[in-house]
């Protein structure tokens, strides 16, 4: 009791010293701003179980300004004069969840809207949003299917190249190769080594691998990995 005192002690001395504020027994901590000419819903404890905002200045809630009202018992938000667009749909939502602890409040403009209570408004009484909503369903709905679409491709090109055949084609037998050394940057560490193989006629006649096991290993490349050898 004596916390709940403190903390509306402090919070009319901080911006609310118009508004009035007593602590209920059991019940949390009664505020009652009204006939106040607020445009703006003052900075609210989240202790705050009955808040009395009703014949004031009002034209719409910023989303979220009522969040901190955890466990409210009573909401009063009647007498203002609410536009009703766009801005109006976070005090919509929250009057619908909150049915049983508000008394409700109407639009007072656009004409066509006049007296119609907030909550029961529908989708077709703001066209406009409808369509912002549309919008950015379409923009998901095009992201989504660039995506993929994008991952389709990926998968097309693996499976493409798993089932993709490379044929090798052996010419000629390369008998020898020449290999130079790195060259330092003294002179005197440069040198020149040229290797040849096979340069006799003894090694043209044997063969580089056993003629043999030739088939098997051709026929392993192919049905494991899918490489063709072509030898002319």
């Amino acid at each position: 009791m004596l916390f709940s005192l403190l903390l509306c002690s402090f919070f009319t001395h901080v911006g609310c010293d118009s508004c009035r504020c007593m602590s209920l027994p059991s019940k949390g901590v009664y505020v009652n701003c009204s006939w106040q000419g607020l445009r703006n819903i003052p900075h609210l404890p989240a202790h705050i179980t009955e808040l009395l905002l009703q014949n004031n200045l009002l034209t719409t809630i910023i989303p979220g300004q009522l969040d901190m009202l955890h466990n409210p018992r009573l909401v009063n938000l009647s007498g203002n004069p609410f536009h009703c667009d766009c801005h109006i749909l976070y005090l919509r939502q929250w009057l619908k969840l909150n049915k049983a602890v508000s008394v409700m409040p109407t639009c007072a403009s656009p004409p066509e809207l006049a007296q119609k209570s907030i909550d029961e408004l529908t989708d077709a009484d703001l066209p406009s949003c409808a369509s912002n909503q549309c919008s950015g369903l379409v923009y998901n709905a095009v992201l989504c299917s660039l995506l993929c679409i994008l991952i389709g491709l990926l998968l097309w090109c693996v499976q493409l190249a798993r089932n993709s055949t490379f044929i090798l084609g052996i010419d000629e037998r390369h008998t020898g190769f020449e290999a130079e050394s790195l060259r330092s940057l003294k002179p005197k560490h440069r040198m020149r080594m040229r290797y040849s193989i096979g340069s006799g006629t003894d090694d043209m006649d044997k063969p580089l691998l056993n003629m043999d096991i030739l088939p098997q290993i051709l026929d392993v490349l192919h049905k494991q990995h899918n490489i063709k050898i072509k030898v002319p």
